[in-house]
């Protein structure tokens, strides 16, 4: 179980706070949706997050594999949809990795991705195209 705390802060900020570690986050509301847009909101977070579990469980099944993907960074392209309510939408994430790898490590670490648990506790409605981009 993990303790967090959420203190609304006023004019659409709030920070989060991780009780074990002491790190707090501050997240502030869209331009498109009334806030300043000077931090995360909630609906970047969640979308960022997606990508993060995915590498941490590459990152597992790479480290049983002393595969070294240090570098590897994801592009995160969030869509809201407004109809019939406001929502994540769609979710896009492109991994580029720093270095190739054979192609039987290639499908581990994608298959190890697709399995992610925050990917998997998303609404089925939101679309999550994923690619994994090797240098040649």
């Amino acid at each position: 179980m993990t303790e967090m705390s959420v203190t609304y802060l006023g004019d659409l900020r709030c920070r989060m706070k991780h009780e074990s570690s002491g790190v707090e986050i501050v997240t502030d509301a869209p331009k498109d949706n009334h806030g300043k847009g000077e931090s995360f909101s909630p609906s970047d977070l969640t979308s960022s997050s997606v990508a993060a579990c995915m590498m941490t469980i590459m990152g597992i099944k790479a480290k049983q594999h002393d595969l070294d993907l240090t570098g590897l960074e994801a592009k995160v392209i969030k869509e809201m949809v407004t109809e019939p309510e406001r929502r994540i939408g769609r979710i896009v994430l492109k991994f580029n990795f720093p270095r190739s790898f054979e192609d039987k490590y290639k499908v581990m670490l994608e298959r190890a991705a697709m399995t992610c648990p925050v990917h998997k506790s998303l609404n089925p409605k939101i679309e999550t195209p994923v690619e994994f981009i090797y240098p040649e």
